[in-house]
């Protein structure tokens, strides 16, 4: 199948651009919340709580009818790997949110798709041209704008969002190594329950009681991240990935909007820029790998 046929084989563009659409605003507020909780509780319990309500969600619709098989995997080493990448992506971007404001860390993590490009040379042997090269070039151009020499970025709290993307980086090519071998549903469940397990390890050393209002959003915030994977599964479903990857961006318009009306944070026109810039990079990324 190639890259620019929906998983489905069933094309509806409009559908799937209206779930992306939503994935992004669940995501961005999953991070809202990430921001909050982790101003009050300790970042290895937020991240947590998080990984526990999603491993269970998953269980509750999965288990029933894939059973324990769901968690058989060829590459058990590689899914390890894979999951340990996504929980470090957690806690750097959840760390970061306590000193960067929401628009700013997101786009940062949003240098991701623009690594993996640099980095799938070395570790893909994959072939990149000038034109990709350029476009990492640009998204490292556009992180230093946001965080210019003499801003309010420009500290050493500018590493935890980078960090995150570039954990977020192996985390998608170690997917593409085990896409191969196992399903879409025995990874995510795998990687749930293997950092679940990691943060139980973990939380009782740094265990707060939380509230009943703070439960909630607690367990609002695994909820809207599994919420939105499932919505961008389905989304792939129902059309092209090249069409809806240009809509995943929208998640830093969210990012801001979400950040201006809780945290009354609004990004100055440098940081504009600099957010402006990395988007063009990744989509300009994604559009010459799509062209390949």
């Amino acid at each position: 199948m190639s890259a620019s046929t929906p998983q489905s084989g069933t094309n509806h563009p409009l559908r799937g651009i209206l779930l992306v659409l939503l994935a992004t605003f669940l995501f961005a507020g999953h991070d809202a919340l990430s921001k909050f909780l982790g101003g009050l509780y300790p970042v290895v319990m937020v991240v947590w709580a998080r990984y526990l309500v999603h491993t269970l969600l998953m269980a509750g619709i999965f288990l029933p009818h894939a059973g324990l098989r769901v968690l058989r995997t060829r590459r058990p080493l590689l899914q390890v790997l894979r999951a340990l990448s996504l929980l470090s992506t957690s806690l750097l971007f959840t760390a970061g949110l306590q000193y960067i404001p929401l628009a700013e860390a997101t786009a940062v993590n949003f240098l991701a798709p623009v690594l993996v490009t640099a980095l799938s040379v070395p570790l893909l042997k994959e072939r990149v041209t000038r034109g990709q090269w350029a476009a990492v070039v640009m998204g490292f151009v556009g992180v230093l704008v946001v965080v210019h020499p003499g801003g309010d970025l420009f500290t050493p709290a500018i590493l935890f969002p980078f960090g995150s993307a570039l954990g977020f980086c192996f985390y998608q090519l170690l997917t593409r190594k085990v896409a191969a071998h196992d399903s879409p549903t025995t990874s995510n469940f795998f990687a749930g329950l293997c950092n679940t397990l990691a943060m139980s390890a973990l939380v009782p050393f740094f265990w707060q009681v939380p509230n009943l209002g703070h439960g909630l959003l607690m367990l609002a915030l695994g909820g809207a991240g599994m919420t939105a994977h499932l919505l961008l599964t389905q989304a792939f479903r129902l059309a092209a990935p090249a069409l809806l990857a240009p809509f995943g961006y929208c998640q830093i318009v969210f990012a801001g909007l979400l950040g201006f009306l809780i945290f009354s944070h609004a990004p100055d026109a440098t940081s504009l820029a600099g957010i402006a810039i990395i988007c063009l990079s990744g989509l300009g990324a994604a559009w010459m790998q799509r062209g390949r």
